[in-house]
């Protein structure tokens, strides 16, 4: 298992303090920790969440990650994203820019469908390397419905919070619809040198989607807050997941719901020795819905739009067209100069951050 014997985060680099949620409670309908999970939403859109249950499953993704990354190099390579704007599959260190320069990231991914999952054995996007293949159902799927509990309960409270008709947020999910909603298990090599602990190893951004559940075993996350000018790493605390709202569900409430920019660079301290590893599972709407202020279904909604007449919440995009912009031009195989990193960006509020 990936991470089993670390050292300790480093208690003298700056860290941003993020609200602690627990699961079990929001699960419950605990008013007072529904209230704490939507202050934290709806200021940095960053939270910690305890008491999830998934750390059977998380361990065993760890596992099937590692194997994965244990292939032949050109056996992962069969498996590779390629330039069209599709996330599922193998990504290559060095395949996307991780700022306007073109400068590279230095992680490897393996991101599994939800969709390819459920339906596992049938393929509806693409298929996968042998050691997903082996772990599909014993070990990818139960993450996949996990990170999907998980995301409904959310969702769910915050529709209530935006005055939205019952299950408006579910449906803009349903399951059944094929989405970009994925899991994704990430490798980063150590840090060669002293110097390279400052440089990201996955630029700055926006998630594209609607909600993240991220496991870390290390430091090396990053959030830039609004009206904040440096870098603040998270602290990882062991058992608890890291949530944070994308750029879908920023859009859908008129900005309430704050999708917040981040980073990925190397662990700080004696930690950026060793491999980092971390996995997520993203959830997307469905690939038709359009992403677009919920202003006709909600005057909470309307009414934060409103106040905002500078911000463009009509995209004119459907979820699947603005994921894989998204992806596509972030490859540096699409790279043609800065501009293909600006047509790659999202609610970002510092577009132009590293």
């Amino acid at each position: 298992m990936p991470g089993s014997t670390l050292p300790p985060f480093p208690n003298d680099v700056r860290t941003h303090p993020l609200l602690i949620i627990d699961y079990e409670l929001i699960k419950a309908g605990d008013m007072g920790e529904v209230n704490r999970l939507w202050e934290a939403a709806t200021t940095i859109g960053f939270w910690y969440l305890k008491n999830h249950g998934a750390d059977q499953e998380v361990s065993n993704m760890f596992d099937m990650g590692a194997e994965t990354m244990a292939l032949p190099f050109e056996e992962r390579m069969k498996f590779e994203q390629g330039d069209s704007g599709q996330s599922f599959g193998y990504k290559k260190a060095g395949a996307n820019a991780i700022d306007a320069t073109g400068a590279l990231d230095a992680a490897e991914f393996i991101n599994v469908s939800k969709d390819d999952a459920l339906a596992y054995p049938q393929v509806i996007h693409r298929t996968y390397p042998s050691t997903v293949n082996v772990r599909m159902e014993n070990t990818v799927v139960p993450f996949v419905r996990k990170g999907l509990e998980v995301s409904n309960v959310v969702l769910n409270i915050f529709n209530d919070k935006l005055g939205l008709p019952k299950g408006t947020l579910e449906k803009l999910h349903d399951m059944e619809e094929y989405s970009g909603s994925e899991t994704r298990c990430i490798r980063s090599p150590p840090a060669q040198v002293k110097e390279a602990t400052k440089n990201a190893v996955i630029g700055a951004h926006t998630d594209f989607g609607s909600l993240s559940f991220l496991h870390n075993r290390l430091g090396g996350l990053q959030v830039l807050p609004p009206g904040h000018e440096e870098w603040s790493y998270i602290r990882p605390i062991p058992g608890h997941a890291v949530c944070n709202v994308g750029d879908a569900l920023a859009l859908f409430s008129g900005g309430i719901l704050q999708s917040n920019i981040h980073r990925v660079v190397p662990p700080p301290g004696v930690q950026a020795e060793h491999e980092r590893w971390s996995l997520v599972f993203f959830t997307r709407p469905g690939n038709t819905k359009v992403l677009r202020a919920l202003v006709e279904s909600s005057h909470v909604i309307a009414e934060a739009v409103k106040k905002q007449p500078d911000r463009n919440f009509e995209t004119g995009s459907t979820a699947a067209e603005w994921f894989a912009r998204r992806i596509k031009y972030q490859r540096i195989g699409n790279r043609t100069g800065p501009e293909s990193w600006a047509a790659s960006r999202g609610t970002e509020h510092t577009p132009t951050a590293a």
